[in-house]
C-alpha cells in the first residue's frame, strides 16, 4: 500500500494532534496512519451533510440509547449521526488513541451530542471535555433524570415524573406508602397546571420497573456541568427513551450547505 499523502487542512489537523499528545514527536508510521484515518473519516465531516458526533456509553444497555438517537437523526435528510466507537481505531500502541481520534472528529463536527445515564464510564471524561472550549457552543448534552431544583423546574413534567420515579424505588416505603405520595405529588402538579395524569407517570415507573432502570444518579460535579449547559438552552433531559427520541427534534436540524471551500463534496451516499 502506497504512503498517504496529506489531507486538505494537515497543518490544522497535525496542530491538533500535537495537542492531542502532548507534544511528543511523531514517528513516521504514527504520522501516515493518522492521515490514512483523516483520510478515511474527516471528509464525511467536510462534505454538505451536517455532521452529529454522538457520545455515551456503549455498554449494555446504554448502547441502545445512542443508537435511538443516531437513528432519529438519521432519518432527517442531510444528517451524518456517528459514534466513534463504529469507526476503525488507530493502528498504535505507543499514542493515546482516544485523545488523537476525539480531538479530530470533535474539532471537525458540527455539533456534539452527549447521552448521560450515570456518572461512571468512559463518558464521564467526555463531559469534561466538551463543557468548556472549543466544543461547548457546539455542544448538547442529554442527562436521564436529571432535574435542577428550581421553582420553574418543580412546575414541569419532567420533575415531577423524575421525582415519582424516585419515590417507586425509594426503599424503605411500602407500596401503600409509594402509591400515596406518587397520588399527591400528582395532585400538587396538576393544581400547579402542569399538564399530567397519574396514569402517564405510572406507566413510566412500570416500564422502568421493567426494564430493572433505577433512578439515574449524578455526582455534584456532573450536576453543575449539566446545569451550565440548562442556562444555554442546550440540556435536554429525558425519563424514558420515548422522551429521549422526542428530545432529538430539539437539536439543529440539518441545512444544505456548500461544501467546505477547498474540500470536495465527500459525503456518504
Amino acid at each position: 500500500m502506497s504512503d498517504p499523502g496529506p489531507p486538505p487542512d494537515a497543518a490544522d489537523i497535525m496542530t491538533l494532534v500535537h495537542e492531542a499528545v502532548g507534544g511528543l514527536e511523531l514517528e513516521p508510521a504514527e504520522k501516515r496512519n493518522i492521515w490514512r484515518f483523516a483520510q478515511r473519516e474527516l471528509p464525511y465531516l467536510w462534505s454538505q451533510r451536517t455532521s452529529y458526533f454522538i457520545l455515551g456509553s456503549y455498554r449494555d444497555p446504554y448502547i441502545r440509547r445512542l443508537r435511538a438517537v443516531q437513528n432519529e437523526l438519521t432519518k432527517q435528510l442531510g444528517a451524518y449521526p456517528f459514534v466513534m466507537g463504529d469507526l476503525v481505531e488507530l493502528p498504535t500502541d505507543r499514542l493515546n488513541v482516544f485523545d488523537i481520534m476525539f480531538s479530530l472528529l470533535a474539532s471537525y463536527s458540527d455539533y456534539i451530542v452527549a447521552v448521560f445515564e450515570k456518572e461512571s464510564g468512559g463518558e464521564a471524561p467526555e463531559l469534561g471535555e466538551i463543557d468548556d472550549p472549543p466544543y461547548f457552543d457546539k455542544s448538547y448534552v442529554f442527562p436521564r433524570d436529571y432535574a435542577w431544583i428550581t421553582d420553574a423546574n418543580l412546575a414541569s413534567k419532567h420533575h415531577v415524573v423524575r421525582a415519582a420515579v424516585e419515590i417507586a424505588f425509594t426503599d424503605g416505603l411500602t407500596d401503600d406508602e409509594k402509591r400515596a405520595k406518587i397520588a399527591s405529588l400528582v395532585d400538587r402538579a396538576q393544581n400547579d397546571d402542569v399538564d399530567i395524569t397519574e396514569q402517564e407517570v405510572r406507566d413510566t415507573i412500570d416500564r422502568r420497573k421493567t426494564e430493572g432502570s433505577e433512578p439515574a444518579t449524578y455526582s455534584w460535579v456532573h450536576l453543575n456541568k449539566f446545569r451550565k449547559f440548562e442556562l444555554h438552552d442546550r440540556c435536554l433531559p429525558w425519563t424514558t427513551e420515548r422522551e429521549l427520541r422526542s428530545a432529538v427534534a430539539e437539536l439543529p436540524s440539518p441545512t444544505p450547505r456548500p461544501a467546505w471551500e477547498d474540500h470536495e463534496d465527500a459525503g456518504r451516499s
